[in-house]
């Protein structure tokens, strides 16, 4: 495993961050293919031996399952200061001012949730996992500031969003002497380029790592594009994403299986290679839920394309209406 900092932070991460949304129990929340404690075991143990170190969940994740799980297991597997734990605030928790949303009070009494779920006494990477429209964003950097100051944060985060908002809430940070930013989680992958145009180059510009989800935009840039798994069936978010230019997108997706089948690769080593090099890309967030797709994204950080191979990747592709912001 390699490791580089995020963004201009002192902040160490893998080059490979385990996504954990596919970890929780199946029988809370909206994820019924998710794994639960004993099925999702050896892929953390996996995950740490092979020096992962970076590990991106979430409260609303399986209704805080996840968290739960993922807290117990690094818990048997490594020490607390030898891993980094990200994790989110924003969905809806329970009933309540306090249960959603980014206030101050709903933000510092989620943070207490999901440090009780996750057995620690702070967070390395707190996020915010989307915009709140309805909340003042100086309300919303006071509180994370807070949480920093507090010992209970070390850093703090931000998930997609419109770059106008990232950009005012790191002014409001500035302006206060506050905590800012230190990650942007964005949607960003060879079928969803559309952070290109302008999140991108603000990350790059003031020192924001990049940590993209859905790197194969839903096992979509893994498989024949007609395939399917229990998970596209069910998954009703994922529903949502990924249909709005099939002909570009599928001929995309050709383009993985070819040079995949050229340098005798899985199709998952390419697409997350093609991450890897794109410049303001810090490390991919990469979720599993068997052995084999974790060993083809530890197998990615030596895979090196071609300018040719990148050129034919990106050819493709076309303009898309920004998506899953909501």
């Amino acid at each position: 495993m390699e490791y580089t900092r995020l963004g201009s932070s002192g902040l160490e991460v893998s080059k490979i961050v385990l996504g954990c949304m596919s970890f929780g129990d199946p029988g809370r929340g909206a994820h019924d293919w998710s794994l639960d404690l004993d099925a999702t075991r050896p892929l953390i143990r996996q995950a740490i031996e092979a020096g992962i170190t970076t590990f991106d969940t979430a409260n609303i994740y399986s209704d805080g399952s996840s968290e739960e799980i993922v807290g117990e297991l690094l818990g048997e597997f490594a020490k607390r200061d030898e891993v980094v734990i990200a994790t989110k605030v924003f969905s809806r928790m329970g009933p309540g001012p306090k249960g959603a949303g980014l206030s101050r009070g709903a933000i510092l009494a989620q943070a207490d949730e999901s440090l009780r779920r996750l057995g620690t006494d702070y967070i390395d990477l707190y996020q915010i996992h989307r915009y709140d429209p309805a909340v003042p964003i100086e309300e919303t950097m006071e509180a994370l500031h807070d949480l920093v100051r507090a010992g209970k944060v070390r850093y703090i985060g931000a998930s997609s969003m419109w770059t106008w908002q990232f950009a005012q809430a790191q002014h409001v940070a500035d302006m206060n002497g506050w905590t800012r930013f230190v990650a942007m989680q964005d949607q960003y992958n060879l079928l969803m380029r559309e952070e290109e145009r302008e999140m991108l180059p603000f990350c790059l510009d003031t020192g924001v790592g990049v940590l993209p989800w859905s790197p194969l935009a839903r096992g979509r840039l893994t498989r024949a594009w007609d395939d399917s798994t229990r998970r596209t069936e069910s998954d009703r978010f994922g529903a949502t994403l990924y249909r709005q230019s099939e002909q570009s997108d599928r001929q995309i997706v050709d383009a993985v299986a070819a040079i995949a089948t050229e340098r005798g690769l899985p199709r998952a080593q390419i697409a997350l290679a093609w991450l890897l090099h794109q410049p303001a890309v810090t490390a991919p967030i990469v979720g599993v839920t068997k052995e084999s797709h974790l060993t083809d994204a530890l197998a990615t950080v030596e895979v090196e394309l071609s300018a040719d191979e990148l050129q034919r990747l990106e050819q493709h592709y076309v303009p898309h209406a920004p998506e899953g912001f909501e």
